[in-house]
């Protein structure tokens, strides 16, 4: 997988197991947040930002302590 760079694509990318629409004015206002939010990031940022999800460790949840739900 290619390091992706556009706000847009991260968001996209992180957001597809959830299988949106893209109906929703909530969904919308989201993606809105989410894009100004990396666009800023990567504007303050010294160097170019992007993402490589194929180099991403993996997340254990501890569910006792979060909850069964």
């Amino acid at each position: 997988m290619e390091p992706i760079s556009s706000p847009r694509a991260i968001i996209d990318y992180c957001l597809a197991p959830l299988n949106f629409d893209g109906a929703s004015d909530a969904e919308r206002e989201v993606r809105r947040r989410l894009e100004h939010a990396i666009r800023t990031f990567q504007k303050m940022a010294a160097r170019p930002v992007a993402v490589d999800f194929s180099n991403m460790p993996s997340q254990v949840i501890n569910e006792a302590a979060h909850g069964y739900e």
